[in-house]
């Protein structure tokens, strides 16, 4: 293949099979040949060619960074840096699931490499056991990047897009777009199986699982719990609830600082040298060789160097080259907390929606016609913008791509979502009608002052709009809305403020002239009204 001797097959995939092949100077590489219909046009072959070109800056003794690939050949290639070790899957399943400082280690070493393929521009998109490799106690990324391979649709019936399921963020599986929360959700699944042996996510059927995936149905029964709070707002279904990966990455480094193990460690090998040291499996288990994935062929020229225990004893961490910590912004020095973080956001969160609701009653109660339509158009917008959207991600999904015209074409099938909307929004209305008429007719027989009576009505709408039929699509996109209000250390807090000040005017309104019944003149029901049904019921 071009300058290179194909040695053995080590691995296949959608994308292609993976050699293990020898170049003229004997280096040798992972070598990738792409299948046909991967890139089976010049417009394939040009993505390529502009993936490779990102992921050949990425430089991290993390990652199996590409050294040569030829987009353009009878028979398309990449060729990355080959790692001779077992897959964390099958390390796993060999030795057993990692604990204490060598899961920490694996975290943060997984951390590390994401930093350096998201320094270029580039997500990996497919972090899962399989794509781990370990280096002694040090993880490898490989697979990196070039998912954008499959932007053509064709490739969807490969199952390569999909990926693997209980590995995937529930965003993917939503049809949205990747983000490096993502990468960061994928990251922790990973890191639970290495703790464990088994997926976060449990076993069964792919939609199973999924489904499971999307609701953050996660299962880290065995994991320290050391890791667990940080492991857990990883996982968290909302993107927006996950810390960043420098967060991650800041938080595992602190914990290797405080396990004593982030010393200095040794230099790397020169460059000529393929001799392999995994010295952190040695120090764990009395291994008296090291084993290189089963699939390749062996003996392997030059051989795996054979470790004495004193040379074991004397490399106690790992052989990985550290590169540079992520700097550090000014003012963010301090180590990440995420439970308390996501605690407070949440707490935020429904605050802010509880102010919203009290702002509702408020306005029924002061202006009964007005504050209603205000509320009942507040709601057609709400589910005029869930039906977009999710019709929006179902076209991209069922296409397996985004196009430049999905915004366009949202817009001008905007007065059919709007009919769709109005169907749901006027059975919501009629139920919280119901139930507002339905308490002010016990406010009415009780004798209720005016004023509490429309207090009570207020109430009465808001709670009905909220859970009544068709109410789902409201409380989604409210959601949404708060939750990104609550990001914002500042937007938040002042927009709980102002709705719980206007709703407090209102309310001494209300207290003080009674409910504004324009556009009509007066009350529905007078005292004579009021008497009659107090005396019939």
């Amino acid at each position: 293949m071009g300058r290179y001797r194909l040695i053995t097959v080590i691995g296949e995939g959608g994308m292609g099979v993976v050699h293990l092949a020898e170049a003229e100077d004997g280096h040798r590489v992972a070598l990738k040949v792409l299948r046909p219909h991967i890139v089976g046009d010049h417009e394939a072959r040009e993505r390529l060619a502009r993936e490779v070109g990102s992921l050949s800056r990425i430089t991290s003794p993390r990652v199996a960074e590409i050294v040569d690939a030829d987009p353009y050949g009878d028979v398309p290639f990449v060729a990355t840096r080959y790692v001779p070790g077992l897959s964390l899957h099958q390390h796993v399943q060999e030795y057993g699931p990692l604990s204490d400082v060598d899961l920490v280690i694996l975290a943060e070493g997984l951390a590390d490499a994401l930093l350096a393929v998201h320094r270029v521009g580039v997500l990996h998109r497919d972090i899962k056991p399989s794509n781990v490799l370990m280096e002694g106690r040090a993880p490898v990324l490989i697979d990196f990047g070039l998912a954008r391979l499959a932007e053509d649709p064709r490739l969807t019936q490969t199952g390569w897009l999909l990926g693997t399921p209980g590995y995937l963020a529930p965003e993917v599986l939503y049809g949205d777009d990747a983000s490096p929360a993502s990468d960061v959700h994928s990251l922790a699944a990973t890191v639970v199986f290495a703790a464990t042996g088994q997926a976060p996510y449990g076993r069964g059927p792919a939609m199973a699982i999924m489904d499971r995936v999307r609701r953050g149905e996660h299962d880290l029964t065995g994991v320290p719990d050391s890791l667990v709070p940080l492991l857990e707002s990883c996982l968290a279904p909302d993107p927006l609830d996950r810390p960043s990966l420098v967060d991650l990455h800041r938080t595992l480094r602190g914990q290797l600082d405080a396990l004593g193990t982030s010393g200095p460690r040794p230099a790397p090998a020169p460059a000529n040298d393929q001799w392999t040291v995994p010295v952190a499996v040695a120090h764990a288990r009395d291994i008296h060789e090291i084993r290189i994935a089963p699939t390749v062929v062996q003996p392997v020229t030059p051989p795996t160097r054979l470790l004495d225990r004193t040379s074991l004893e004397s490399n106690a961490f790992n052989t990985h080259v550290d590169i540079a910590p992520t700097p550090v912004e000014p003012g963010q020095d301090q180590p990440f907390h995420a439970p308390v973080a996501i605690a407070e956001r949440r707490g935020k969160q429904r605050l802010i929606t509880l102010g919203f609701g009290v702002l509702a009653t408020a306005m029924v109660a002061a202006s009964p016609y007005l504050g209603a339509a205000v509320v009942i158009a507040v709601v057609v917008l709400l589910r005029l913008a869930s039906v977009t959207s999710q019709r929006h991600s179902r076209r991209q999904e069922l296409r397996g791509r985004a196009r430049w015209y999905d915004v366009p074409a949202s817009t001008i099938f905007t007065p059919g979502y709007l009919l769709l909307s109005l169907a749901g929004t006027i059975l919501l209305v009629g139920w919280a009608a119901a139930a507002a008429a339905a308490t002010a007719i016990l406010m009415a027989v009780g004798k209720a002052p005016i004023a509490g009576g429309a207090v009570a009505v207020g109430v009465a709408f808001a709670l009905a709009i909220w859970w009544g039929p068709g109410s789902a699509r409201v409380r989604e996109m409210s959601r949404k809305t708060t939750r990104r209000l609550s990001g914002d250390s500042s937007a938040g807090w002042v927009v709980l403020a102002g709705s719980v000040l206007v709703a407090i005017v209102l309310f001494a309104w209300v207290g003080a002239n009674g409910p504004n019944w324009a556009p009509q003149t007066s009350t529905p029901w007078n005292a004579n009204f009021a008497n009659r049904l107090h005396n019939v019921f």
